[in-house]
């Protein structure tokens, strides 16, 4: 499986290139492809809503401005699954981000037959990291989820990420990745041997208690860090 995880911050350093970096280990680590891209490596303008309100996006399907736009959604329509990685601004995906996402969904989401679009049917995971306050995860996360149903995407996970849950985190989306570069057709297969050798015994944050001359746990244990993001 080819996988396109994009991530949309400068920072190549902080919570949302460690997220991308979980993310591509999954793929890795389930036997398949991956391209990691920055948009922030990109030439991208706004939408500048041509003509009427609706320019080449709608009659050609293409957006007319002179940008890297073009070779972006080449490369959306060659992957056969998704990972967006966002950091959280204002509650909202980063401004990078909407850029290109805005013109992506005029050109298509307006195709005639939904089935054309060229994300119809892919799995598509969305992750929202929220480095600084930690608020906002949700509503970007939301924002999200309308840009997958607007383009046909199929809906992995809507995963947020923050500072205080960033070391179980990276290991969640490490996880859904394995599992979505594994999954048949039909059950969802258990992780590859390989992918599971050497993570560390999980760790509980909860007093063991004894009743009736057993232990017990208050509740299911955090999982542990599988991948040393930056």
């Amino acid at each position: 499986m080819k996988v396109l995880v994009m991530t949309s911050s400068p920072n190549e350093e902080g919570l949302t290139a460690a997220c991308g970096e979980a993310a591509r280990q999954g793929v890795v680590d389930g036997h398949s492809r991956a391209r990691v891209v920055n948009l922030n490596g990109f030439h991208l303008e706004r939408c500048v809503v041509c003509d009427d309100g609706w320019g080449t996006c709608r009659s050609k399907h293409e957006c007319s401005l002179d940008d890297d736009f073009p070779s972006l959604q080449q490369m959306f329509l060659e992957a056969e699954a998704y990972v967006w990685v966002t950091p959280v601004y204002f509650g909202e995906p980063s401004e990078t981000f909407k850029a290109l996402f805005d013109r992506l969904r005029r050109c298509e989401a307006s195709k005639p037959d939904k089935n054309s679009s060229a994300l119809f049917g892919k799995p598509t995971i969305a992750i929202a990291a929220a480095g600084g306050s930690g608020n906002g995860a949700t509503h970007c996360l939301a924002e999200m989820e309308r840009l997958v149903q607007h383009l046909g995407a199929a809906p992995g996970d809507y995963i947020p990420v923050t500072q205080a849950t960033r070391e179980y985190q990276l290991e969640t989306i490490h996880d859904a990745l394995v599992t979505l570069c594994t999954a048949s057709p039909h059950p969802m297969q258990e992780p590859p041997s390989d992918a599971r050798r050497g993570r560390r015994a999980p760790r509980s944050p909860f007093p063991k208690r004894r009743h009736g001359g057993e232990e017990k746990r208050g509740a299911r244990p955090l999982r542990r860090v599988l991948c040393d993001g930056p």
